[in-house]
């Protein structure tokens, strides 16, 4: 019985140690996203400052597990799912079309309809037909 109970706690250990490496993992690969990206210009200050508060909040979740000595399975999922969101908040801010790439903390190229926007308008400039005077 206590050759039971010794390996089921060496085997929970091992799985926490194992789901918390992988959290680790990938937490390390998603800061270098952000760090890529903030270097590149693809990230903006404030977009990678945001980014960086984000894997901190996930930083932190997993703090809250492991303060027990082990993660469950539930604190596993949650994690995952925290990291799956902030990848997918990492891959839309670097694709979003807004660049710093000289690196002076302002937005090169913004969305449209923002100050700044140097597309030209779209249409021929004239009014679309039948809204005109009569």
């Amino acid at each position: 019985m206590k050759k039971l109970m010794l390996a089921t706690a060496i085997s929970l250990i091992s799985v926490s140690a194992l789901a918390s490496s992988h959290v680790d993992r990938r937490e390390a690969r998603q800061e270098q996203r952000i760090q890529q990206g903030a270097q590149s210009g693809q990230l903006t200050t404030k977009e990678a400052e945001k980014l960086e508060r984000g894997q901190q909040h996930v930083q932190n979740m997993e703090n809250k597990a492991m303060a027990d000595g082990r993660v469950t399975p539930k604190e596993t999922s949650r994690l995952e799912h925290a990291q799956d969101v902030q990848s997918q908040k990492i891959y839309r801010e670097k694709h979003d079309r807004q660049r710093d790439l000289n690196h002076d903390g302002k937005n090169d190229h913004p969305r449209n309809g923002q100050p700044g926007n140097n597309h030209p308008p779209k249409g021929n400039g004239h009014p679309p037909k039948g809204h005109g005077p009569k």
